[in-house]
């Protein structure tokens, strides 16, 4: 009988006749680094982004985790949670900030910037809004490598950790103005939720995106009338398609959204840029025309809002009435459900970490993974991001020149 491999090489014969620096550029060596998580350092910040389980993965695949004293307590994560798992609970923030890798939901303070020292690598959101050019200097002069939550892409260029914030965030911002809706003090008293014989509460979403979804989704399974604007005819034939066709949908523009805020109840703000800097929409003469009671919810907050009435809050304190309307105007609505919230992230942020270690460290995943590549503000102390240049007076330099030339 002949050998039905005649031929061919079997596989080990085809690895012996590789030339031995492809066979170990095929086979990355695993990289182990240390891993940090500081208590956050902001009131309102009680999200963390690695839970005791995705801990327990990086520490079995090799990883040192250090984590601060009841960092994952306002996330209903205790201490114990975590060193079960294999954490080591540090009681100083420099400690958690002495590592290979910090890994935060806000971004650091200048003061931390000052603990976390020279050539690290950062992962945390970006909230341009409240960012100065100081933070951007001395990230730089440490010539540290930071990632934003806000720009990291998946393989479709979509933003992963954006959009699962959105979808909670979506949700939130209903059921909190359906709070204020009943409030005798800070709305109408009014159910957001029709029942019958009751006509039900107007709800106005401007923007079509993930959060407008969500929120749109919600809104209609409590009952309410819901209406969205965008500027976008694309964007709400899509969100037509997900949720319904026969959900009312207009074009963004004074004249049309005028008397569907006169008649609305809640108005929830998600229309948001690439930019990091969303554009006011809504004019303080047309607040002073909406019904007194009436709530709005600017998730938009986070890019500066898209009221001309809206400033930011806090959870402690977190609405203000201006012209009779409520204003919810919490930038990290979120924190609002930590526990979720720090799920929803470290779900996404854990196989990153694990990634890094797959390739062989940080340097070989940016130039293996495009849309982690994206994420990249600051590479080596060089500002990577055109946008955050021109917006500090900071001159940028484009990343894959700078890869090529680190090689």
């Amino acid at each position: 009988m002949e050998d039905s491999s005649k031929g061919f090489l079997k596989p080990s014969e085809v690895e012996q006749l590789m030339p031995q620096e492809e066979t170990l550029e095929s086979i990355p060596k695993k990289s182990r680094f240390t891993i940090g998580i500081p208590n956050e350092s902001s009131k309102n910040e009680n999200r963390i982004s690695l839970v005791p389980e995705a801990v327990k993965l990086l520490i079995e695949n090799g990883h040192r985790v250090l984590i601060e004293d009841n960092a994952g307590v306002g996330a209903n994560f205790s201490n114990e949670e975590y060193a079960k798992f294999g954490a080591k609970i540090v009681s100083s923030t420099e400690e958690a900030f002495n590592s290979d890798v910090i890994v935060k939901v806000a971004p650091p303070t200048e003061h931390e910037l000052d603990m976390m020292g020279k050539n690290k690598v950062l992962l945390s959101s970006l909230f341009l809004p409240n960012s100065r050019k100081s933070f951007f200097t001395k990230l730089m002069s440490q010539k540290s490598i930071a990632i934003a939550y806000d720009y990291i892409q998946d393989k479709a260029g979509a933003l992963p950790v954006m959009k699962s914030i959105s979808e909670i965030v979506g949700n939130t911002s209903v059921l909190l103005a359906a709070q204020y809706l009943r409030s005798t003090k800070f709305g109408k008293g009014k159910l957001l939720g029709g029942i019958p014989g009751i006509t039900p509460a107007n709800v106005v979403i401007i923007g079509s995106g993930t959060v407008a979804r969500y929120a749109a989704r919600t809104a209609i399974g409590m009952g309410a009338s819901v209406n969205i604007f965008d500027s976008s005819v694309t964007k709400l034939r899509r969100i037509q398609e997900k949720l319904g066709n026969n959900l009312p949908t207009s074009t963004l523009h004074s004249e049309s959204i005028k008397p569907a805020l006169k008649q609305a109840d809640v108005v929830i703000s998600a229309k948001f840029t690439t930019l990091g800097i969303s554009p006011c929409l809504i004019t303080e003469d047309l607040v002073k025309q909406m019904n007194p009671g009436s709530v709005i919810i600017d998730v938009s907050i986070d890019q500066g809002g898209c009221f001309e009435t809206s400033k930011p809050t806090t959870h402690d304190n977190p609405i203000y009435e201006k012209h009779d309307i409520t204003h919810y105007c919490v930038p990290n609505i979120a924190s609002c459900v930590p526990n979720t919230a720090s799920f929803s992230l470290s779900n996404i942020i854990t196989p990153m970490l694990l990634q890094i270690s797959e390739f062989g460290g940080i340097q070989q995943m940016l130039r293996n993974d495009t849309g982690f590549r994206q994420g990249v503000y600051i590479y080596n102390g060089t500002l990577t991001n055109n946008h955050i240049g021109h917006l500090f007076g900071l001159r940028s330099r484009d990343l894959e020149l700078l890869l090529a030339a680190f090689g």
